[in-house]
């Protein structure tokens, strides 16, 4: 019989790359999460099961099944959310962490947790790229409730032997992403448009979703009670200039990129990951920004001819 993994927020944007990795590595793969999820869609993405709700005790349990494996994709997702309901975000990111580390403590002791949280724990830092070890000051709600998160993480795994890894992902895209700088951009290309805040220089380390999925699939065989936390990245800073720079040349009616040097709340202007930790054990990112850019736009065009 496979082993059983239960993704959740398995709709989401990332949700539905580690679904599928998930699958392609021969397990059984679960999801839950708030979307009324088409069936042939779920299907698609590898899923056995989808169940449509909020995560929670009961809702977990309702699977009737001892994971191996439980990849915590459920949660917020965006800054700029945090600001306008820090309750909601909170509860999306903490409340469901929570509920998932008390199944895992009830019913599945032996299960391991994999837990992607955010470089934005880090908040502004001294020194790049940034290690692990680097003292976290997050810079917006959504940084702070993630930090939250892997403190319940580390209580859990410390006072009740739950074996759990945490992964702190930098700047993911890729397919399906639907929100963020890349879709606005996007956008705004499509319609003539190139004015963006900030100066440009703004730096990032993107990661493309599918590298991510790998490493947390990765991860989940070094999930144990030490509560181990990586870093994943692509290890390069690249600014938004750059990055809308490739990007345009998928929009050839865009016009020149203007930056308004106004700052957007919450977002540090440089972030680079030391991303050694995850390169011990095997894990490198393969997909090119040049050639994930060009993946995306592609994919957007298709999603809105």
């Amino acid at each position: 019989m496979p082993r059983t993994v239960i993704v959740t927020g398995a709709s989401g944007f990332l949700g539905r790359h580690v679904a599928r990795n998930w699958t392609e590595a021969g397990y059984q793969v679960l999801g839950i999460g708030r979307d009324a999820w088409d069936e042939a869609d779920w299907r698609a993405w590898g899923l056995s099961k989808w169940i449509c709700g909020d995560v929670t005790l009961d809702t977990l349990a309702a699977f009737r099944v001892t994971p191996d494996v439980i990849t915590h994709c459920a949660g917020s997702g965006s800054v700029g959310f945090s600001f306008q309901d820090p309750a909601e975000d909170f509860q999306s990111t903490a409340g469901t962490l929570l509920s998932t580390l008390e199944f895992i403590r009830l019913r599945a002791p032996e299960a391991r947790l994999v837990y992607p949280s955010s470089a934005a724990v880090y908040g502004e830092v001294d020194h790049l790229p940034i290690r692990e070890e680097a003292a976290p000051r997050p810079a917006s709600p959504y940084g702070t409730h993630k930090l939250v998160a892997e403190l319940l993480c580390q209580s859990y795994s410390r006072h009740f032997n739950l074996k759990v890894v945490i992964v702190r992902l930098f700047s993911l895209y890729g397919p399906w992403l639907r929100k963020q700088l890349l879709w606005d951009a996007c956008c705004k290309f499509s319609r003539g448009e190139a004015t963006f805040l900030g100066t440009g220089e703004e730096s990032r380390d993107w990661l493309h979703v599918v590298d991510s999925a790998n490493l947390l699939q990765t991860a989940a065989e070094h999930a144990g009670r030490d509560c181990t936390v990586v870093n994943g990245g692509s290890g390069v800073g690249t600014s938004v200039r750059e990055v809308l720079t490739m990007l345009r040349q998928s929009f050839p009616d865009a016009p020149p990129l203007h930056f308004t040097a106004q700052a957007k709340a919450g977002d540090p202007k440089e972030y680079l990951g030391d991303c050694s930790k995850a390169e011990v054990w095997g894990w490198k990112p393969a997909v090119s920004l040049r050639a994930g850019l060009v993946e995306y736009s592609t994919w957007f065009q298709g999603e809105r001819p």
